[in-house]
């Protein structure tokens, strides 16, 4: 089953429970615009090389597509699309008024130099200067784009548009229009729903054990936030492998690990297991932070985790969804969990159409009753239909959607 499939499966779920008209069903399953194409680049050996570029703009029946741009070796159609629906689900689920989008290159960005980087970067702007927008499609960083990427991108679309605002492109460095708590955004988000979610299933935060899956910036915040709040962080991966110590791990020094080694496998005071054992490791909760489609029905039913918090997109098949829900796990999904990135992006958005800056404790003070108050709303939608969370989240965005297309 295609990442796409799985999600137009979250879509009939919860279309059914809503008893929502095959029209409106029917325009949910379907992109309101797909736009694949090549984008020539000079290296520095002279040589010409072609890029397969994408941007899928979903639904925008809620404001502007929104959606990050993944440079990766393995973007495919099928997975921007998905990445795009499940945006206009999160941004409705946190109730941000902006729609779906999702763009990507297949690329191998660490086969390329800055100069080379640059070219692409601000190429893919030159094929779809008319189709993105402040009020029209909002681009944003994902796996392997960095602030330094969208000032390239920004630069090209104002030389090209001498539109001023900035606002097209957000996750900017903060000297280029990006907001304040936007690097730590998504982390910080899923730590407030955690906290939630403990408050409501009488646990104590500082008691909790957590295994993460990924070790970049997602993975590396919010075990950073967990830490500085007692929990104890057991296991942590990277693509080389994992690392386990029942007595705890100290982040920072495993992040310099990973520093000054190329991975956490590296960190001397930890047992070195196989990276996939991260996910079924002796823990209170399980922070997939890597990519999708890692809990699996092959492994879901292992998963000794209470709780899975979803910082990475996609990261829980529907297979594997049916078997936790069955085992009574709490799945905190993804367009919850990791919708504080998201939010922000508005945040940098709404900052640059109104020329202002906030401060990291405004920003701060902002995106916590937003993520408390989508995940109350999602708690109780999950009581009303005897639903897991993901299910419950499905249900509220796609109502808030169909809603603005009518």
């Amino acid at each position: 089953m295609t990442a796409f499939d799985n999600a137009m499966q979250q879509l009939e779920i919860a279309a059914e429970k809503l008893n929502l008209t095959g029209s409106v069903v029917a325009k949910l399953q379907q992109p309101d615009h797909v736009f694949e194409f090549d984008i020539p680049v000079v290296l520095d050996d002279e040589t010409e090389k072609t890029f397969h570029g994408f941007r899928v703009q979903y639904n925008n029946a809620r404001g502007p597509y929104k959606g990050g741009i993944r440079f990766h070796p393995q973007v495919d159609l099928d997975g921007v699309k998905a990445l795009a629906f499940w945006m206009a689900i999160k941004c409705a689920v946190v109730d941000v008024p902006m729609g779906g989008g999702k763009g990507g290159v297949e690329v191998d960005p660490k086969k390329l130099s800055p100069r080379e980087l640059e070219k692409l970067s601000r190429a893919w702007v030159r094929a779809l200067t008319d189709k993105i927008g402040p009020q029209v499609d909002v681009p944003a960083p994902d796996v392997n784009t960095t602030p330094q990427i969208m000032d390239w991108m920004a630069d090209e679309y104002a030389k090209i548009t001498s539109d001023a605002t900035r606002a097209t492109f957000t996750g900017k460095s903060l000297g280029n229009g990006g907001s304040a708590g936007r690097g730590t955004a998504t982390a910080q988000g899923g730590f407030y729903v955690l906290v939630e979610a403990a408050k409501k299933l009488g646990l104590d935060l500082s008691n909790l054990k957590i295994a993460i899956q990924g070790f970049g910036n997602a993975g590396y915040n919010f075990a950073l936030l967990a830490h500085a709040a007692g929990c104890k962080i057991v296991a942590v991966s990277d693509s080389s492998g994992a690392i386990y110590n029942s007595a705890g791990l100290n982040p920072v020094l495993v992040a310099n690990t990973k520093a000054d080694t190329g991975s956490v496998i590296d960190y001397g005071d930890a047992k070195a297991i196989p990276a996939l054992d991260v996910l079924t490791a002796d823990c209170d909760v399980l922070v997939p932070a890597a990519l999708e489609n890692q809990i699996t029905a092959a492994n879901a039913a292992q998963i000794k985790a209470k709780i899975i918090l979803e910082l990475a997109n996609g990261p829980t098949t529907p297979a594997a969804d049916k078997i936790l829900f069955s085992n009574q796990k709490i799945v905190l999904p993804d367009v919850l969990a990791n919708a504080g990135g998201v939010t922000v992006s508005y945040f940098e958005w709404e900052q640059n159409l109104k020329n202002e800056h906030w401060s990291e404790a405004e920003v701060l003070a902002k995106l916590e009753p937003i993520m408390v108050k989508a995940f109350g709303e999602i708690w109780a939608m999950a009581e009303k239909h005897k639903v897991d969370l993901r299910t419950a989240a499905f249900v509220l965005a796609v109502e808030r959607i169909a809603g603005a297309m009518r």
